[in-house]
């Protein structure tokens, strides 16, 4: 009885150390792995950004014209101006070492900008949307939040929103289309927004 439940201790013991041995050894390959990567990346000369894919705000957005407008709304829209004039340019879920890669080390700071630029359109487009919600001006809701969900933003709240007015409007089988439009996102928030909106309206 007592040799049985020893023998067992011991397997179990030894099943655990080749378990985390294995682990440590699976995470200093990984670790490995990752600085030959970023060492490769940084002796990756420049390379041209023409291949980028480039967002451009439409012109519908930039001049939008509600019946009923506020502040918010104004500043809103200057800053889209403003942002129009720059590059901008989805890099989400696109590691430094993965950018440096594939344009050169020396673009790291531009695509940054381009990435930050493209961050702060979506997080207006929200904002823009919420207010225009809150003045009943949904038709034009939807328009900013569909642009947005086209370049595919990883906002949750820009999706859930979205769904929402659908829904409202009568036409919840655009939710299929939305959820299409969601597993297209490169950010860990993907699955969580796709489960999110298939649960909605069941």
């Amino acid at each position: 009885m007592n040799f049985a439940f020893l023998a067992s201790c011991l397997l179990f013991c030894a099943v655990i150390y080749h378990a985390i041995n294995r682990s440590k050894s699976i995470e200093e390959n990984s670790t490995k792995a990752f600085w030959q990567k970023e060492q490769q990346a940084n002796f990756v000369r420049k390379k041209s950004l023409d291949n980028l894919d480039y967002i451009t705000i439409p012109e519908q957005i930039l001049h939008l014209s509600p019946q009923s407008s506020s502040e918010k709304i104004k500043e809103c829209l200057k800053e889209l101006t403003e942002l129009s004039e720059t590059p901008i340019v989805n890099l989400t879920g696109i590691s430094n070492t993965d950018l440096k890669l594939a344009y050169g080390t020396a673009n790291i700071t531009i695509l940054s900008q381009y990435d930050f630029q493209y961050t702060s359109m979506v997080r207006i487009l929200q904002k823009l949307a919420e207010e225009l919600v809150s003045l009943n001006e949904k038709e034009l809701a939807v328009q900013v939040l569909e642009f947005s969900v086209s370049t595919r933003t990883d906002i949750s709240k820009t999706y859930y929103l979205l769904a929402s007015l659908y829904a409202e409007a009568g036409t919840p089988e655009k939710k299929d289309f939305l959820i299409q439009q969601a597993e297209r996102i490169n950010s860990i928030m993907k699955d969580s927004i796709v489960r999110t909106l298939q649960a909605s309206g069941q």
